[in-house]
């Protein structure tokens, strides 16, 4: 029996079930961290007006990550996320512990954002979910409403993309670029 939003408990559930998904599942979809807070309270705003129209055709997780898709999608397309926003100071910096180890995850971490951020939504969309979600590609292509061929095709421009990206980073960090 699929939850629903008139159960408190239920939808309770289904937030802590699913909440540390969306959230990273919204930072690998191209949002800032600074918005991830204010839209995976989108997302779950969304999930529970709708939680009683959840007929169950696909998983839970399947139809909340397409719905982390398209609010991820629309706040990119919002005009005052697309320009630079003036201040008054530079921003703070922020650096992790000095331990090795987590500098190069925070390093590789960046690389990564650096190399979806050159996908197009679509390509982004599907590597995200398949590559770092793990989805299966029946669900990722329910997800984003597209036929499971054109998941495949996507998923293997993504791929030759972000590994072109990595490469072209990790050359110009070396210097020979």
């Amino acid at each position: 029996m699929p939850a629903t939003a008139t159960d408190p408990a239920s939808f309770a559930s289904v937030f802590h079930a699913h909440a540390p998904r969306v959230w990273r599942a919204l930072r690998r979809l191209g949002v800032a961290e600074s918005d991830v807070e204010d839209l995976s309270q989108e997302v779950f705003v969304v999930v529970h007006r709708k939680l009683p129209e959840f007929e169950g055709r696909s998983a839970l997780s399947t139809w909340i990550y397409g719905i982390c898709v398209r609010v991820a999608s629309d706040h990119r397309r919002r005009a005052h996320v697309r320009r630079e926003q003036p201040t008054d100071r530079p921003p703070d910096e922020r650096h992790s512990a000095p331990q090795l180890k987590e500098l190069e995850r925070e390093q590789a971490r960046a690389m990564l954002d650096r190399a979806l951020a050159a996908l197009d939504d679509d390509k982004r969309a599907v590597f995200v979910l398949y590559e770092i979600e793990q989805l299966e590609m029946p669900e990722v292509a329910e997800a984003l409403g597209c036929p499971l061929q054109t998941a495949y095709s996507r998923l293997y421009a993504a791929r030759k993309k972000v590994e072109s990206e990595m490469r072209r980073m990790v050359q110009r960090g070396r210097g020979t670029a």
